[in-house]
């Protein structure tokens, strides 16, 4: 007779398996939560334009002192801003490797 022919259905480690994927799908679903909840800000111009940005990369807000539009041109004011979005993305993704990076060491091969 051929090896485990006889074994019942789910023996040899797929039970197993599937309750470890289930458990790390429920992690995974909580850190995107927890991400979707935290935030991260970025600045430019010495704080003329702040961005703050979600876990889950949403762009939250955008604040620009009042001071920097009577001596700024537009294209200025939209390097600034573009200088905090790509921070503030920079700082979310960073975020986003730090809460889901372990999560996905644990994937089974």
């Amino acid at each position: 007779m051929a090896k485990g022919f006889n074994r019942p259905p789910g023996a040899g480690g797929q039970g197993g398996m599937m309750q470890q994927l289930q458990r790390l799908q429920q992690q995974m679903a909580e850190a995107q939560e927890k991400l979707a909840q935290e935030t991260v800000s970025a600045t430019a111009g010495g704080g003329a334009v702040k961005v703050t940005m979600t876990g889950d990369q949403q762009c939250k807000s955008v604040e620009i002192d009042p001071g920097l539009l009577k001596d700024a041109d537009a294209e200025m004011l939209q390097d600034l801003v573009l200088t905090a979005v790509n921070l503030a993305l920079e700082k979310s993704r960073e975020l986003q490797q730090q809460v889901m990076g372990p999560l996905a060491g644990g994937l089974p091969l």
